[in-house]
Order: structure tokens, then C-alpha cells, then sequence
């Protein structure tokens, strides 16, 4: 797919651009040659980072793009990040610090959901910006997100009235304004802190633990510690016809074995742990009992094992025997000198064991990343690790005599979620507050008018068929609605005259103006006034009334306070004074009914009723920012937590 299409259509891929905003050169082969520096200069200044990531399926990479329609030349690359979309916000953080390190250049990023840097901002995001002109609008430059905005009054930076503004412009206001299209303060932190902690939180990502593997893959390993995602994706995504070279290991055969630390990430790691496996009895790997210390690292390396050799057997033969030398390139040199002024080698004695170590990586990453001609195909992993043996000594007693000082492996406790822990998560994710307030301190503090209040608001939003306005407990402006104006757009649309009936609509209006007529006759007949008329309903009602208090379901409601010890007062003057009785209960059974109050009680019911799961009654008072203390009374929630 190429890169310069519109939308992403494959899952799981990120894309990222970076485009020049200084004048172009007029010759287009020079504006390719300065582009294709920057990939160097990237490169080689994040290359301390890039080296020891490692990555999910792909990794970052860049590479000069020509001009197509109206997408400028421009240097960019895409990365499937598989099951890992840590690997995505990584990428990401880099495009932030790349534009940060190099300001005349803007970057944009998306994947298969479009702006997907906007859904993290969802909540905060102006009411005019939508996923049908989101597009072209949201570029990193210096360091800091910036949003192309609609058109601005006079005197304001000039936006783009237009549904989709081509790159071109976009990147002409950005060039124009530098520094004044940032996005608002509550959407840049929305977003940074998505990918935030990088890149500390590389370490925090891995996971070290022991295996007991071939000592070819040991060795293998050693030397090539990223090899490790395509082994695990390799067992991982396994098939009955990648199995059938696991009947008899021809590479990696299951003796000698040796007892190494193996540094996975936690994704990878996880992938491995959750799948249960039995080895063909023909392939020679027995695994010890479950209840056996080692298990859990002879389970790890025959997985790995199995990974490593379904990787080799499909290795496209392509060999690196014919590479040139990496000294020989005279790229090399600049590469070399890029490093060593971003203090890559980090003051190590040039000659050392730790610089010659340093010195190799660089030379991969060189090979892999900078030097890799546009038109050659990659070599496979499995062509790497088949290369790797050949060039690789392995030495069974050196890696039986490390056995015994390996660092004790990480603990996976982590694969286990408590339900605090969850909850912390889920919190995190909705954006509340790190350090949560204890169940006591909380239902303390907690003040149950708010969600009265909040339904009260939320009944009186006005909702359009794009659904209805959700309160929250931060103060907003009140809500106005013009009645007239709501009047006269509804006969506008409606239309009252006669001539706009219809037949169907004449013998109803018949109908209703012989009732009316009969109604008109007997209030005439009667000498009833309209005043009169609206006592006897009020009348009508009070009777009603009297009638439904005395039912189950007029008992099913709470009284307010006053009213009802103002009624148990009345009932008892009444049993003393019995010629009073009639005319005492009379007013005695009409007390109001608490709203409030049955509104919270019925609400917290059937919140308590939810057993801690999801359900309408959570899902509608937090979508209006009100979050009810877990329920930590065995009894009614109602009652409980009303009292």
C-alpha cells in the first residue's frame, strides 16, 4: 500500500510524515537529497533508543516518498504494531521529539481509525472539529500538537473554511504562524499523556525471564536480542503445516539445552505464557511435572524452540554473505560520527568489551535501518538467525558456567489483575484521579442532592436527534429555550391553517368540534365559567388523589419529613378528638411526596441491584459526571445509603 493514500485501510498500522516547511529547493532532486539527510540525522539521534527497542512486527522506519497529487515529497514510513499498540504510542512520542529536535519540520500520524490522536482528546475537542474535516488538520511541530483551525474573525490567524484543506495549506499556516495553532491546553494534555513516561517506560516494558533453550538459539539470542519478537509471533500464530517441521527439530534439536535469561516484552511475554502447548512426542522436548521448579523455563524455551524453528523453515534463502563490509560504506563514517556526538557510546574506552558491543549493534541498526536500499527486499528473521549461526562460536561450557550467577527473573505478577487494580486502570482510562479517596472517606464527602440536581439538569437539556446534552457537576451556563421562537418553527413546519388538512385531518377536527359543541352546551346550560370549570378539575384531581394515597401505590412512595410528622401529629389529634375524624384525615392524607428523595432511593436500588456491574443506572448518572461510592452495606442501597 502506499504511503501517500488518503486513509489507512489495514488494521493495526500506524503511518507517520514528516514534511519540510522551509521553501523548497526549485530542483527536486535537491529537496530529495536534503529530505534523505534528515533520515540520516533522525536516525542517527534517536538511534540510542531505536537500537534496544524492540519491537512488536515492525519497526520504525523512514524513507524519502515523491510528490503525489497534492501530497508533497516528504520523508515518512508505516509500522504494524500488531497486538502491542504500546509500539504505536512509541512511535508517536518519537514523532514528538523529532519535531521537537528538528522545528522545520511538522509531522503528521494516523492509522486505520484516521486522527486517532483526537479520540484521546474526544471529551475536550471543539464542537466544530469532526471526523469529516478532521483530516489534514492535526500536525506535531516543535515539539507540540498543533490543530489547523476553521476561519477566525479579522485580526485573528486565518484558518481554512473548507471541509478537508489539502497538506500544502496546512503546512502554508503552519510555516506562517509558527507557534500560534497550537492546540488548546486541555487537548495537548489529553493526548500527552497517553504517551507520557517514554522513555523510562521502554525498561518498565520488558520482562526478563529464565528459559532453558538449544544453546543455538541462546547463542542466537545473545547477540540478536530482537529476534525474539518473530520467534514468539512465529509459535504464536502457528498452523498444522508450520508444526510438521516440529515432528523432528533439524536446527535447533532439543539437546544440548542451557538455562539463560531471556528478555521479552511484556506483550510478547504474556502471548507466550497464555498459550497452553504439548510438543509432538517425535520432537524429542519432554517437558517436567507441573508442580517442578524448573517447569515454567522448560515450558518458555520449548515454546521458543518451536518458535525459532518454524521461523527457519520458512526463510526465503536470501543470504548476507554478499554485503558489503558496514566500514567500507562511506556513509558509515557520518553514521559513526552522529553517534559519537550523541554520545552513544556514553564514555566508554574505544577498544573496550562494552564499546566493541555498543560498536556491533550500531552496525546492525546501521545495515537494517540507514544503509538498506530502497529497491532491496529485507531479509527474513529466519534468514537472520540461519546467517547469525554461521558467523556465530558457540561455547555449551561458557553458557553452562554462566547458569550458575544468572539474575533472578522478573515477577509476572502482573498477568494477574486484582479488582483494585482494574479499577485503578479504569480509572486511569476515564481520566479520574489517581489517588482514589477510601470507601468510608468517600461516601463521607459524598453529597446525594448532586445526583438529583444533575437529573434535574439533564431533563432540562434540550437533545436533537444527535442525542442529548449530558450535564456535569462543573458549573455551566444555564440553559435558555425561546418558546415563541420554538412555536412558530413548529407551525412553520407543521402549518395550522385549514387549507394545509387533509381529508383525514377534517373528519378528526369534525369529530373533536362536536365534542367541544356538546362541552360548549353544558358549561352554557350550567352557568359554568371557565374559572369555575378549573376549580372542579383542581377538585376532580384532589379526589384522585385521595384515592391512590390510600393504594399500594400511593404507599410506595416517601413522604417529605415535615409533611409526614405534621400527618402523624393530625392522625393522632384526630383519634382524641373523634368528631373532628372526618375532616382531619381528610387534609391529614394529602402529604406531598418527597421527589428528591424517591428519585435518589430508586436510583441507588437499582444501582445496588447491578451487583457491581454495568448496567443504566451507572452508565447514566457517570455519562452526567456523577460516580456513586461502591456499596459496601449488605443491606438495601436505598436505605442505606439514603439514611
Amino acid at each position: 500500500m502506499e504511503l501517500g493514500t488518503k486513509h489507512i485501510t489495514l488494521d493495526d498500522v500506524v503511518q507517520y510524515r514528516f514534511f519540510l516547511l522551509s521553501l523548497e529547493p526549485s530542483n527536486p532532486e535537491v529537496h530529495k537529497e536534503v529530505l534523505q539527510k534528515y533520515v540520516e540525522r533522525i536516525l542517527a539521534r534517536f538511534a540510542p533508543l531505536l537500537m534496544s527497542y524492540i519491537w512488536q512486527n515492525q519497526s520504525f522506519n523512514l524513507k524519502y516518498f515523491d510528490p503525489s497529487g497534492d501530497i508533497p515529497g516528504h520523508i515518512g514510513g508505516m509500522t504494524n504494531f500488531g497486538d502491542n499498540v504500546e509500539d504505536e504510542w512509541f512511535i508517536v512520542y518519537l514523532v514528538q521529539q523529532i519535531t521537537k529536535e528538528f522545528p522545520e519540520l511538522a509531522a503528521s500520524v494516523e492509522d486505520n481509525d484516521g486522527e486517532f490522536l483526537l479520540i484521546e482528546a474526544a471529551d475536550v475537542l471543539p464542537k466544530w472539529l469532526e471526523p469529516e474535516n478532521s483530516t489534514n488538520r492535526v500536525f506535531f511541530h516543535c515539539g507540540e500538537l498543533c490543530i489547523i483551525p476553521m476561519l477566525q474573525g479579522a485580526g485573528e490567524v486565518c484558518g481554512l473554511q473548507i471541509t478537508s484543506p489539502t497538506i500544502a495549506q496546512a503546512l502554508s499556516l503552519l510555516s506562517a504562524h509558527p507557534g500560534k495553532l497550537l492546540a488548546a491546553e486541555s487537548i495537548r494534555r489529553a493526548v500527552n499523556k497517553r504517551f507520557s513516561g517514554y522513555p523510562e517506560k521502554i525498561q518498565k516494558s520488558l520482562h526478563h525471564a529464565h528459559c532453558y533453550l538449544p544453546v543455538g538459539i541462546a547463542a542466537v539470542l545473545k547477540h540478536h536480542p530482537k529476534l525474539i519478537a518473530a520467534a514468539v509471533q512465529a509459535f504464536y500464530l502457528r498452523d498444522p503445516i508450520d508444526l510438521q517441521c516440529c515432528r523432528s527439530f533439524k536446527i535447533f534439536p532439543p539437546e544440548p539445552r542451557v538455562l539463560t535469561t531471556v528478555t521479552f516484552t511484556k506483550c510478547l511475554y504474556a502471548q507466550l505464557m497464555q498459550q497452553k502447548f504439548i510438543p509432538d512426542r517425535r520432537s524429542g522436548y519432554k517437558l517436567p511435572s507441573c508442580t517442578d521448579p524448573q517447569f515454567k523455563a522448560a515450558d518458555l524455551g520449548m515454546k521458543l524452540a518451536h518458535g525459532f524453528e518454524i521461523m527457519c523453515s520458512k526463510c526465503t534463502g536470501s543470504s548476507s554473505d554478499n554485503r558489503r563490509s558496514t566500514f567500507d560504506n562511506p556513509r558509515w563514517s557520518g553514521f559513526l560520527s552522529s553517534l559519537k556526538k550523541n554520545d552513544y557510546f556514553k564514555s566508554e574506552m574505544e577498544g573496550s568489551i562494552r564499546y566493541k558491543e555498543l560498536l556491533r549493534l550500531a552496525e546492525i541498526y546501521f545495515q537494517q535501518s540507514v544503509d538498506k536500499p530502497e529497491s532491496s527486499v529485507a531479509m527474513s528473521p529466519g534468514d537472520s538467525v540461519l546467517s547469525a549461526l554461521k558467523t556465530l562460536t558457540i561455547n555449551v561450557e561458557e553458557f553452562k558456567s554462566e547458569e550458575i550467577n544468572l539474575p533472578p527473573e522478573d515477577d509476572d505478577s502482573w498477568l494477574e489483575l486484582s479488582p483494585d487494580e482494574l479499577e485503578r486502570i479504569l480509572q486511569d482510562a476515564a481520566g479520574m484521579k489517581d489517588s482514589a479517596p477510601t470507601a468510608s472517606e468517600e461516601e463521607q464527602k459524598y453529597d446525594l442532592s448532586e445526583v438529583a440536581e444533575s437529573m434535574k439538569a439533564f431533563i432540562s437539556k434540550v437533545s436533537t436527534h444527535e442525542g442529548a446534552e449530558l450535564p456535569r457537576i462543573t458549573p455551566e451556563a444555564p440553559v435558555t429555550f425561546d418558546v415563541d421562537a420554538f412555536t412558530d418553527a413548529l407551525e412553520r413546519i407543521l402549518g395550522t391553517g385549514s387549507e394545509e388538512l387533509d381529508s383525514d385531518d377534517l373528519e378528526e377536527e369534525e369529530e373533536f368540534d362536536l365534542l367541544d359543541s356538546d362541552e360548549d352546551e353544558s358549561t352554557e346550560e350550567n352557568g359554568a365559567l371557565p374559572s369555575e370549570a378549573l376549580e372542579s378539575l383542581k377538585s376532580y384531581m384532589e379526589v384522585m388523589d385521595r384515592e391512590l394515597a390510600q393504594t399500594n401505590i400511593g404507599k410506595s412512595f416517601t413522604l417529605k419529613k415535615q409533611a409526614a410528622d405534621q400527618h402523624s401529629r393530625n392522625i393522632h389529634g384526630a383519634s382524641e378528638n373523634d368528631s373532628d375524624e372526618e375532616s382531619g384525615s381528610t387534609d391529614a392524607d394529602m402529604v406531598p411526596v418527597d421527589v428528591d428523595l424517591n428519585l435518589v432511593t430508586n436510583l441507588l436500588e437499582s444501582y445496588s441491584s447491578q451487583a457491581g456491574l454495568a448496567g443504566p443506572a451507572s452508565n447514566l448518572l457517570q455519562s452526567m459526571g456523577v460516580h456513586l461510592p461502591d456499596n459496601t452495606d449488605h443491606g438495601s442501597a436505598g436505605s442505606s445509603a439514603v439514611e
